[in-house]
This record gives structure tokens, sequence and C-alpha cells, in this order.
């Protein structure tokens, strides 16, 4: 008895061609359309990750021009990269790599 009691309050909105079609049409936007839903979740999701990268980035910019500044600026660590980074040595010395 219930189902038959849903049913006839149900079934007259089914037939408000009115109703039927915002469904459909809501349910086609949501959906189907090219901008749909869906896909704008997508590209919120992107665009958030993308700001993080671009956060990273500009730090990591802003500390390589740090580093930059002080070896120009500054011979001892000009000298102290060369050496940890290229293996750079003076002539009457030995160099010692100890790995881990």
């Amino acid at each position: 008895m219930k189902g038959s009691a849903i049913w006839r309050v149900v079934l007259p909105w089914i037939r408000n061609k009115f109703i039927l079609t915002a469904v459909v049409f809501g349910v086609w936007m949501l959906i189907f359309d090219r901008s749909n839903w869906i896909d704008l979740v997508s590209r919120i999701y992107q665009i958030r990750n993308m700001e993080k990268e671009k956060e990273y980035y500009m730090e990591k910019i802003e500390s390589d021009r740090k580093k930059l500044y002080e070896l120009r600026t500054n011979d001892e660590n000009l000298e102290k990269f060369a050496r940890e980074q290229y293996l750079m040595k003076k002539p009457n010395e030995e160099v010692f790599i100890i790995t881990e």
C-alpha cells in the first residue's frame, strides 16, 4: 500500500512537462555539458595543486637568489661552493669523499 501511495504523489510530478524538462536540463548540465560539474571540480583541484607548486617554486627562486648573491659577493662562499659541488681542490691538498 505504501508503494502505491508514493506513486500517487510522485506520478503527477513526473507527468508535469515543466518539471520533467527542468530535471532533464539539470542532469544534462551536471554531466553531459562541455563545462559540466565533474570537469569543474577537477579543474578546481588542478588549480589548487598548481598554486601550491607556484608557492614552492617562488620560495625556491628566492633561496637561490640569496645563494647567488652570497656567491657573487663573498669569495670564501664561492670557494666553499666550488669545493663542495665540483670537488675542486688547491694544488697542495688532497680531497677525501666519504659516502654513507
